[in-house]
């Protein structure tokens, strides 16, 4: 039978663990986030361009 003390470690380890892996998750949607933002810049900027030089605007 695992003392108080095991168990109180066994529940930091797992506590923590679990933060950290929120943590690298939050950053993976962070980056998705902003790999999509600057591509949508981008492609309003190429469009942009595009009926400026075709003489639209």
């Amino acid at each position: 039978m695992p003392t108080a003390k095991q168990l109180a470690d066994t529940g930091y380890k797992t506590f923590s663990t679990s933060m950290m892996l929120l943590t690298v998750y939050k950053g993976y949607l962070g980056s998705v986030r902003a790999y999509h933002y600057f591509q949508q810049c981008s492609s309003l900027c190429q469009a942009t361009g595009e009926l400026k030089t075709s003489g639209v605007l």
